[in-house]
C-alpha cells in the first residue's frame, strides 16, 4: 500500500482501477509521456477467479511491448499445473521462435474455446485460413489468467515509473472544463483526465452521469475452484439440463454453473461453500457434495450494458465501465483490454499536444461498434442455453453449424478476435485490421522495434522513400528498413491498427497515401531532426 503519498498534486491523467484494462491504459500513457497515476479502492489485488485466458489481439499487444516471454512462461506454468492439457499441448521452447515466412502455428494455439458451452473441436478448424494464419507469432501466450495478466502489468508500469495507489476510493468528481477534480478517502486530485475503468458498477460512470442503457439479467453463474467428495457424479465439460448448465474442467476442481430464474439476491456477498454446492445440484440434478472451496469464488450475470457514451467532457470510460456482458467466449477482458490500446496512445497524444484534429472523437467512433458486436455476441449464446425446449432445439442446429468445418472456423475466428476490422480510409485489405506477423529479412519481425510505443513504419521501397517521409514525424514513427517485398510499406499505429499499406511499386503514388495517413493519424510534422531508420 502507498498511502503515505501526496494525493493533492496535478497529474496529466487518472486512471481508476488496477484491473488489466487500467493498468494497460497506465502503460500506453506513461510511453507516451504524460504523468499518470493508478487508483484502486482494493487494498491488495483480488484473489477471485476470473478471466482464464487471453484473445490473440491482447496477446499481441503485450507482444508489442516487449511482454511476450513473460507471457509465454505464464502459460508454460499453468499448462504444467493443469497437467491434462499439458499432456497435451507440444509446447515451443523457451527462446524458439519462427523461421520468417515460415507461418508455422504452435501447437498450444489450438485452443479454440465454446460456444455456449458447446465446445469447438480444434481438428474442425481451417487453420490455414488467412487470418488465422497471419497472427501465430503470440501463441504461446494465449493461455495467461487474470490474476497472472494483473501481476505481468503491475510488475511493467512499475519499471516504468509509475504506481498502483491502493485502498483509494473515489467519492466525487468535478469536471471543470480544463480538468477534473476527484475526491478520494485519501485526499482530493487534481487531473488533466479522469478515466474510468473501475468495472461494471462504475463510480466514475454514475458520478459523470453517463447513461448505461441496456437488458436486464436473467441467469445467476458462479465460478470457483473446489474440492469434490464425488466427481464421478458429473459430466466432464458442458452439461445442460431444464434448470441450466454447468461445466466441470479443465483443471481439476474448477466448476462454473449457470442457473435461470434472474440475478443473485447480493452480488456483494462472499459465495459460500453452500451456496456452490445448492446451485450446482439444481442445474446437475445430483447430489454431487463439496468439501472445500479454493480461493475466491465469484458471481456473474448476464446483464448487458453499454454506456451511452465512452466520453464526457474530461472524462473516459473504458473496459467494463463502458460495457458489460455475460463472460461466455471470454470477450469481456479482452474488450477492455482492446479499450485501453486504443485510447492510450490518442489521450497521449492530446496531452502531449500533437493531436490531429478530432482524434480524440475516434475513441468511442471505433470501440463502439466492437462493443455492441460483444454484447450480441454474449446474448446469443444465452439464448442457446436456456433450459426450455425451444432454446434446446435451437442449441442442437447451432452444435450441428459449429460441428462443421466452416463453422468451427468461424467460431473460432471470432473467438479469437483475428478477423477484428475498424473502418478506415484506405482499400488495401490490411488497413484497419491488426497487424499480422511481418518477419523480416534479419529474422525480427516489425513488432519487436515498437516495444517503447509510437508509430511503426515498414519501409520496402527501393529507395527508402518512405523512412525519408515519416522523418518529419521524428519521435512519433520510427521506420524499419527491410528488403523490396510485398506489402512495400506499412503504417503501424501505436495499438497494432494498421493505418496505411501499400503494394505498389509505385513509390510517388504511394507517398501521397502514406503522407495522408501520417497527418490524419500522426497530426503535423515535428522538428525534431530525422533520425536513423532501422535496418
Amino acid at each position: 500500500m502507498n498511502m503515505n503519498m501526496d494525493m493533492n498534486q496535478d497529474m496529466d491523467v487518472t486512471v481508476v482501477g488496477a484491473g488489466p484494462v487500467g493498468l494497460v491504459l497506465a502503460v500506453e500513457l506513461a510511453l507516451s509521456g504524460a504523468t499518470v497515476q493508478v487508483l484502486e479502492r482494493l487494498a491488495e489485488p483480488s484473489e477471485a477467479m476470473k478471466a482464464g485466458s487471453i484473445n490473440v489481439p491482447t496477446a499481441e499487444a503485450l507482444d508489442r511491448r516487449g511482454l511476450l516471454p513473460a507471457a509465454e512462461e505464464v502459460q508454460r506454468e499453468l499448462l504444467e499445473r493443469v497437467g491434462a492439457f499439458a499432456r497435451m499441448a507440444h509446447k515451443r521452447k523457451p527462446g524458439e521462435g519462427h523461421t520468417p515466412g515460415e507461418g508455422r502455428r504452435a501447437p498450444d494455439s489450438r485452443f479454440t474455446g465454446h460456444f455456449a458451452g458447446i465446445v469447438l473441436d480444434a481438428d474442425l478448424v481451417d487453420w490455414s485460413d488467412p487470418d488465422l494464419a497471419a497472427h501465430t507469432a503470440a501463441d504461446g501466450a494465449r493461455m495467461v489468467p487474470q490474476r497472472e495478466l494483473e501481476a505481468l502489468l503491475t510488475e511493467h508500469l512499475a519499471r516504468l515509473g509509475v504506481s498502483v495507489r491502493r485502498g483509494v476510493e473515489v467519492t466525487a468528481l468535478e469536471d471543470t472544463g480544463d480538468g477534473v477534480l476527484v475526491g478520494t478517502t485519501a485526499g482530493a486530485v487534481r487531473t488533466g483526465w479522469l478515466v474510468g475503468c473501475d468495472g461494471g458498477r462504475s463510480t466514475v460512470r454514475r458520478l459523470a452521469g453517463i447513461d448505461f442503457p441496456g437488458t436486464d439479467p436473467e441467469l445467476a453463474g458462479h465460478l470457483a475452484l473446489v474440492d469434490i467428495a464425488d466427481p464421478d457424479k458429473l459430466a466432464s465439460g458442458w452439461a445442460w439440463s431444464t434448470r441450466g448448465a454447468y461445466r466441470c474442467g479443465p483443471q481439476p476442481g474448477r466448476v462454473v454453473t449457470v442457473e435461470f430464474g434472474g440475478a443473485p439476491a447480493d452480488r456483494s456477498a462472499p459465495v459460500t461453500l453452500e451456496e456452490l454446492q445448492s446451485t450446482l445440484r439444481r442445474v446437475s440434478g445430483t447430489d454431487v457434495t463439496l468439501t472445500a472451496l479454493r480461493g475466491t469464488a465469484t458471481r456473474w450475470t448476464d446483464n448487458a450494458r453499454q454506456a451511452a457514451t465512452y466520453w464526457s467532457g474530461r472524462v473516459l470510460l473504458a473496459g467494463d465501465s463502458a460495457h458489460v456482458h455475460s463472460p461466455f467466449g471470454g470477450q469481456g477482458l479482452n474488450l477492455g483490454f482492446g479499450d485501453a490500446m486504443n485510447l492510450g496512445w490518442k489521450l497521449g497524444a492530446v496531452v502531449a499536444g500533437w493531436a490531429p484534429e478530432g482524434l480524440l472523437d475516434t475513441y468511442d467512433a471505433e470501440r463502439r461498434p466492437l462493443g455492441a458486436w460483444v454484447l450480441d455476441w454474449t446474448r446469443a449464446q444465452i439464448g442457446v442455453l436456456r433450459g426450455d425446449a425451444k432454446s434446446a432445439a435451437l442449441r442442437e442446429v447451432v452444435a450441428e453449424l459449429l460441428g462443421t468445418r466452416d463453422g468451427t472456423t468461424y467460431a473460432v475466428k471470432k473467438i479469437a478476435g483475428v478477423d477484428q476490422r475498424i473502418d478506415l480510409p484506405g482499400d488495401h485489405p490490411l488497413v484497419g485490421r491488426f497487424v499480422p506477423d511481418l518477419w523480416l529479412t534479419d529474422g525480427s519481425r516489425l513488432v519487436d522495434h515498437g516495444h517503447g510505443g509510437g508509430f511503426l513504419l515498414l519501409d520496402r521501397s527501393q529507395d527508402g522513400a518512405f523512412a525519408r517521409l515519416a522523418g518529419a514525424w521524428a519521435g512519433r514513427v520510427r521506420s524499419v528498413i527491410d528488403e523490396h517485398a510485398a506489402p512495400t510499406g506499412v503504417l503501424v499505429r501505436p495499438d497494432g491498427v494498421v493505418a496505411w499499406a501499400s503494394d505498389t511499386t509505385d513509390t510517388a503514388a504511394a507517398v501521397t497515401g502514406l503522407e495522408a495517413a501520417l497527418h490524419r493519424w500522426a497530426g503535423v510534422p515535428s522538428s525534431s531532426p530525422e533520425p536513423e531508420p532501422v535496418g
